[in-house]
């Protein structure tokens, strides 16, 4: 059911609202409740009124997220479709608030004159997902155009921050604890436009005919372990159509698990451990998952 919330708050709270609704597995127990803010200043001031007892759960596409069967506890608040302010706002650089989709970035970018960010249209998530986990595919990395991000925190303060309060690895960004992003400022090089775009239909149609789009998924489920493919482990050890309740793994690229079959979020997590079991075992190689497990 809708729940009112104060009278200066314009989003929607939901309450027992099943977050199978909210990712891209199509999986996943409800949370205590569910918060769609109006905007940034919503979510602001929504979190100043939320008692600091309460866990908050940041979720935007959903993707490259596994929310187990039993839900997740506290205020789940979705950005996608949220935080969602996109615009040229200096000389060569672009604001993207955290709910606007990785692909409409790189196709904003692009028609606005800019290169670099193309590679984002293969990202299956949001901005703000993109620089928790420092997000990368054919051979880019969101971070290397970061010039600065917005943070807010559990007392709804907005803070601009500099590169020098991260630590930035491979599909890993050490962040302030207590502090969640809203917003990335990139910093990009003047280009060809039509190219860009160009580039950018290549590159889409690369990962259609490589990658199970159109399917339930959640993107890459391993990290690539250092001179290596995770999906090219997991082919090797003959995984390729193995299943698991309603989940399988994908015949066209072994690193993604499909659902299929009105899987589990207990089915896709008990497959994870098997490959991961398997490959280590076959191989001698630990495949750290990608994906970001959460939930009760």
């Amino acid at each position: 059911m809708i729940v009112t919330g104060t009278a200066n708050l314009r989003g929607k709270l939901l309450q027992n609202e099943l977050l199978a609704h909210y990712t891209s597995w199509r999986t996943g127990g409800p949370a205590d409740y569910v918060f769609i803010p109006a905007d940034l200043d919503d979510l602001s001031i929504f979190l100043r009124e939320l008692p600091l007892t309460t866990p908050v759960t940041l979720l935007g596409l959903g993707s490259n997220t596994l929310v187990r069967d039993g839900g997740v506890e506290g205020v789940v608040i979705i950005t996608q479709g949220a935080l969602n302010k996109l615009a040229h706002s200096k000389a060569q650089e672009v604001r993207a608030e955290a709910g606007v989709a990785s692909a409409q970035l790189a196709r904003f970018t692009a028609r606005t004159g800019f290169t670099g960010l193309e590679f984002m249209a293969g990202i299956p998530g949001t901005v703000g997902g993109a620089l928790a986990m420092n997000a990368g595919c054919f051979g880019g990395e969101v971070w290397r155009f970061v010039q600065r991000v917005e943070t807010i925190n559990r007392r709804g303060e907005i803070k601009l921050r500099s590169l020098a309060d991260f630590e930035i690895g491979y599909r890993s960004v050490i962040r302030p604890e207590g502090e969640w992003f809203v917003a990335g400022h990139f910093s990009l090089q003047a280009g060809d436009r039509e190219k860009s775009l160009n580039d950018i239909r290549i590159l889409l149609e690369k990962r259609n005919n490589s990658q199970p789009t159109g399917t339930a998924n959640c993107g890459s489920v391993f990290r690539n372990p250092p001179g290596s493919f995770a999906g090219r482990l997991i082919e090797e050890c003959g995984l390729k159509g193995k299943s698991l309740g309603g989940a399988h793994v994908s015949e066209k690229h072994a690193n993604f698990i499909i659902n299929d079959k009105q899987a589990t979020s207990a089915d896709i997590e008990n497959l994870i451990a098997k490959i991961g079991a398997i490959v280590e075992e076959k191989t001698g190689v630990r495949l750290i998952p990608e994906v970001c497990i959460i939930g009760r």
